[in-house]
């Protein structure tokens, strides 16, 4: 467990507490009391929270190398909320998702629930996300992804909210892309679970609308480790692009498609897979993905690291998915402090209310900003770093930012839109 708490808030309402008690002996010793203003009529009662939050993502598994920046998102959003000192407290306890195979997830959702959080980040994994929710909910606990993208989650449970877009608005733009590129047949391979087999879709979908050819379309499922078969019926198909929608099986393939003849710099990627190659037998150079996610601060990848490395763990050199990592748990937050409770369905109640989706809220960028608002009577209407994340009545994010990004020398990774 990672605990985080603040120390002031009760020194405050302590002293706070003195004051009103001394007010009270003055006032009666008076013969004529003086009219008080009621400034603070409107204002919501102090409060002093406790949020008990767990993470659930991969420091194992084939999305292990989305584990770190994500987690170092939740903390670093967890060090300025207790920082804030604005009535609610972070208690984070981390666990490992790890994936379908080793099933870590198992073992670490159990000790989260026995720890009594109500509220997680995570998973990152669509398919962990469907085996662990109906225990969430049935456990109380409000469930918010920063990376899950499959189309199935749209409006599953008022329980659950994501701030990373649906595959259909990733495959539209990834799909579009190729169009754009001139590519007018396509062959795609793609992971057999719900996160590979709704983008894959998409993206077919969006290139055959924009006047492109499907020629092949491949899966394997989570766990394979040989990619034949898939390679070379692609590679028959002689197609002018190959979209790859797989996690690190990338490592694999994108060699396999080499050796077949496929130009390797006419591949292209997606989230669970688009990161640095820099060990990989083929050139990429040219080839491109789309990852969510808009343009971050310059000093974002420093932020985090403060907070990583204070931690004892090593350096991070990416962001995929820390934003909405991020901005899932300054939203939690935001939700509990709105509803003057942890309780989780409490906070799903106004998740919608402090992202902007429903009411007339102020908009503010940072937990100290929005909090201040919502200290104050008003509404906040949280701006994210991963974009607006203003939930939809699915409690999907509306109008997500998707990144265009090209390799170039040395497998690595550039945003060019």
């Amino acid at each position: 467990m990672n605990a985080m708490k603040g120390s002031r808030t009760a020194r405050i309402f302590a002293a706070a507490a003195m004051v009103s008690a001394s007010a009270l002996i003055i006032s009666g010793c008076s013969s004529t009391p003086a009219e008080e203003p009621d400034d603070g009529a409107d204002k919501p009662a102090a409060v002093d929270l406790t949020l008990k939050l767990g993470s659930l993502l991969p420091s194992t598994g084939t999305l292990a190398f989305l584990g770190a920046p994500m987690e170092s998102g939740v903390q670093l959003a967890v060090a300025q909320i207790n920082e804030a000192d604005a009535g609610v407290t972070v208690e984070l306890s981390t666990g490992d998702e790890g994936d379908l195979d080793n099933k870590a997830y198992e073992t670490s959702v159990s000790k989260l629930q026995s720890e009594g959080i109500t509220a997680m980040v995570g998973a990152a994994s669509s398919s962990v996300s469907k085996l662990i929710l109906d225990g969430n909910v049935g456990a109380g606990i409000v469930t918010v992804s920063p990376s899950n993208t499959s189309a199935d989650f749209t409006g599953i449970s008022p329980m659950y909210f994501r701030t990373a877009p649906s595959d259909n608005l990733q495959g539209e733009v990834l799909g579009n892309q190729i169009a754009e590129d001139g590519g007018t047949s396509l062959g795609i391979i793609y992971q057999n679970d719900p996160y590979g087999t709704g983008l894959a879709d998409a993206i077919g979908a969006t290139f055959e609308a924009a006047g492109g050819e499907v020629v092949a379309q491949e899966s394997y499922n989570q766990g394979d480790g040989q990619f034949n078969a898939q390679v070379e019926a692609v590679a028959a198909a002689n197609p002018d692009a190959v979209a790859i929608v797989s996690y690190d099986q990338f490592a694999t393939i994108a060699p396999l498609l080499g050796n077949a003849g496929v130009d390797t710099g006419k591949l292209y990627l997606v989230d669970g897979n688009l990161k640095d190659w820099p060990d990989l037998p083929v050139d990429l150079t040219g080839s491109k993905g789309t990852r969510a996610g808009a343009e971050l601060p310059g000093d974002f990848i420093d932020q985090l690291n403060e907070v990583w490395t204070a931690q004892g763990n090593d350096p991070i050199d990416a962001v995929t998915y820390s934003a909405e990592a991020y901005d899932a748990t300054i939203l939690i937050a935001l939700a509990a402090l709105a509803a003057q409770s942890v309780e989780g369905e409490d906070i799903a109640g106004k998740m919608r209310e402090v992202s902007g989706g429903e009411g007339e809220g102020e908009q503010c960028s940072t937990f100290a900003d929005c909090a201040a608002i919502i200290n104050d009577g008003g509404t906040a209407d949280y701006e994210g770093l991963s974009g607006s994340v203003t939930f939809d009545e699915n409690n999907d994010p509306k109008g997500a930012a998707i990144g265009v990004y090209e390799y170039g020398e040395g497998n690595t990774h550039t945003r060019i839109k």
